[in-house]
């Protein structure tokens, strides 16, 4: 995905807008030469709450956990406990797994003492950061309508098949647009200089902690001042996350779980009114077969405006993690106000037909029109507001 002849990117790029097209870019990354220094969880003490890809990459800590819970990770796949990222060990941590497993709090009071105990060394913190990157992208300046950014980095799960879905139906949206969009999978885009480039970032399935303490500040400046965000499915789906504002403020829910007997069902979707006008043209709504997330609780209930919810009653929410996953009010795809900025994120994306179905891709393209400040609502200071003149 990551080019470095820039000189052929850029004659693909005045071709293509010779011809009226997208411009379709992968973006070249120059390796930083202080590398990712500053990675969130770089000094913090081992704990039940680490990520369990952490304990299992120290060997003092891994031997706590197998000597205070020897049988805590009996029954996983191997593959999800692999110590190279992706992996979903980045998106658990012990104490998601004590949960699930009902483990006394007496055993998970005295493995979380040991792993406290375990110093912290300088390779520990080398092999925690070796995963976040810090790369500068060298993008070609491309005179569009909507220019956005597809951020595709995991350290977390990947589906493969769900994000080549994702992106090839994003590909072909923005040259029917004719926008532009630039393709990365490093989190070294996210400087105040790259995100002033683009209109939104579109996070395409995207799991685990990918940014940087400094990157994070980037992004969050940047969707405060009037940036733009649209999150699909897996990039509000992790089982546990290590930062609060991405999850609470930006997506605006804690995801619980998903369905697993089966894993895919057919639902009704049901579309509500909202200002924006995101999905009117696409009521009542629809149905189709996905792999149906569940939250902790609502959006609605912490300012988010709902774009559409599931019907219930037309599938079975069924048990994950030991939790309930029926919600009474189930939202699917919501819009949040960020300071000035506009926030979408839609659970909707598993299935790789998903993306070839005309509802949803419409509204995907109806929602990252409105991140990008195209639509007939805006926001300021956290709240949505009609706009006033045509754009």
């Amino acid at each position: 995905m990551i080019r470095t002849n820039l000189a052929h990117q850029t004659r693909k790029a005045l071709a293509a807008l010779a011809l009226g097209a997208a411009t379709l870019l992968p973006a070249a990354a120059i390796a930083a030469p202080d590398g990712a220094v500053d990675c969130p969880l770089r000094d913090q003490p081992y704990s039940v709450n680490s990520p369990l890809l952490d304990v299992l990459l120290n060997p003092r800590a891994k031997a706590v956990l197998n000597q205070e819970t020897p049988d805590l990770l009996k029954g996983f796949p191997p593959e999800m406990l692999r110590t190279a990222t992706p992996s979903f060990a980045a998106i658990l941590t012990p104490n998601t797994v004590l949960e699930l497993k009902r483990v006394p709090a007496e055993t998970v009071r005295r493995l979380d003492a040991g792993l406290a105990a375990v110093a912290l060394t300088d390779e520990d913190r080398a092999i925690r950061c070796a995963r976040y990157d810090n790369d500068r992208l060298q993008l070609v300046s491309t005179p569009a309508k909507v220019r956005v950014l597809l951020f595709e980095k995991m350290t977390g799960f990947r589906d493969g098949p769900s994000v080549d879905a994702a992106r090839k139906a994003l590909e072909e949206m923005a040259r029917r647009n004719r926008w532009s969009l630039t393709i990365t999978n490093k989190g070294g885009a996210f400087t105040p200089k790259t995100l002033r480039g683009f209109d939104t970032v579109i996070w395409n399935n995207v799991s685990g902690d990918v940014l940087t303490t400094t990157q994070r500040r980037a992004f969050q400046d940047w969707m405060q001042k009037g940036g733009g965000y649209v999150g699909i499915h897996g990039s509000g789906g992790d089982p546990a996350t290590f930062w609060d504002w991405y999850v609470d403020k930006l997506v605006g829910a804690r995801f619980i779980g998903h369905p697993s007997n089966p894993q895919f069902q057919n639902a009704k979707v049901v579309i509500e009114t909202a200002p924006s006008g995101i999905a009117s043209d696409l009521a009542p709504g629809w149905e189709m077969t996905d792999e149906w997330y569940s939250f902790a609780a609502s959006p609605r209930t912490t300012g988010a405006t709902v774009i559409a919810r599931l019907d219930e009653t037309s599938y079975t929410p069924g048990n994950s993690f030991g939790r309930d996953l029926k919600m009474g009010d189930h939202p699917i795809a919501w819009t949040r106000c960020v300071g000035d900025g506009r926030s979408f994120y839609s659970a909707i994306g598993h299935v790789p037909a998903t993306y070839a179905q005309p509802h949803h891709v419409k509204l995907l393209e109806q929602a990252i029109l409105w991140t990008a400040d195209k639509g007939k609502t805006h926001c300021r200071a956290d709240r949505e507001t009609p706009r006033t003149g045509a754009r």
